[in-house]
């Protein structure tokens, strides 16, 4: 083990696939959430956990946040705010969550009000990408901040984008996620064109994925269409409504008209109201099935 841990608050989808990551590279990782199966599962993987987010940031100078929505941020803000001067003399938060600018700019402002840095780092990927260490990351920040987290944030992916100022790197996966959320229901068209069409959908896929029409939503969620296996997430559709209503609110702002985006949505807030919140977002498989014909 390195001497020198990396923390994780928040040990869902993503948080867990990272602290696997890194674990498996031989490196110490500090972990906690506010759900003890969560703890208890890190704890098996060969990591260490505490009691609260606190005590992760008093041992640890890289401590990742990985969080599901603002509440949690602003609650862990605060509580490692009051024990300011007890935490690690190198602490900086490496904020990898998907949440709104002004969110992660008020946890930034209540962090520097008693000397401490964070960095606004969105992750792109899945957490089937996360295993693996196939992410790429949206860095954005004060440049000295952002110096002292490159290293951690290469044990769990493939690129680091140094993408300028605080709110950048949310800016960029804003853009990022529109594009994941039309890629990932285009995928689901076209393979039951594929299976309508009487093709192998096994056949389809390496055929696909090796030529002009792939994307990385139907190299990493084709294979979940094709068998059909939504019950086993990476990103549920739950999670994804929430960053969808974050993309709605982002290119309002924006002033930029999205028509195949807001055609997209309509299919994520079908599955949600199916009953599919819990599955993976290639459960719109089955929504554009449903839309289907009869022959």
């Amino acid at each position: 083990m390195t001497s020198a841990p990396i923390g994780l608050i928040g040990l869902g989808i993503m948080g867990s696939a990272i602290s696997g990551c890194i674990l498996r590279q031989g490196f110490d990782v500090v972990g906690f959430d506010i759900d003890p199966d969560k703890r208890a599962a890190h704890q098996a993987r060969g990591g260490r956990v505490t009691a609260s987010a606190a005590e992760v940031a008093m041992e640890c100078g890289n401590v990742i946040s990985s969080l599901p929505h603002p509440a949690a941020l602003a609650h862990t803000v605060s509580e490692l705010a009051l024990r300011g001067d007890e935490l690690h003399p190198d602490f900086r938060l490496i904020e990898t969550s998907t949440l709104a600018i002004s969110d992660k700019a008020k946890a930034r402002e209540q962090l520097a009000s008693v000397h401490r840095g964070m960095v606004d780092a969105p992750v792109s990927g899945t957490g089937q990408q996360a295993t693996t260490g196939d992410l790429v990351i949206y860095l954005s920040g004060d440049a000295g901040d952002k110096a002292v987290t490159v290293d951690a944030l290469s044990l769990f992916s493939r690129a680091v984008y140094d993408v300028g100022s605080f709110g950048n790197g949310m800016r960029l996966k804003f853009v990022a996620n529109h594009l994941v959320a039309i890629h990932n229901a285009a995928a689901a068209e076209a393979l039951l064109l594929a299976r309508s069409a009487g093709l192998d959908l096994d056949l389809t896929l390496r055929a696909i994925t090796d030529g002009a029409g792939t994307s990385r939503m139907l190299e990493v969620r084709g294979p979940l269409m094709a068998a059909e296996n939504f019950d086993q997430p990476t990103m549920t559709i739950t999670n994804f409504m929430k960053d969808l209503g974050l993309i709605d609110d982002f290119s309002a702002a924006a002033h930029t008209a999205t028509p195949l985006f807001d055609v997209t949505r309509n299919l994520y807030q079908i599955a949600a109201q199916e009953g599919r919140g819990e599955q993976d977002t290639a459960a719109v498989f089955e929504v554009i099935r449903g839309l289907t014909p009869k022959r």
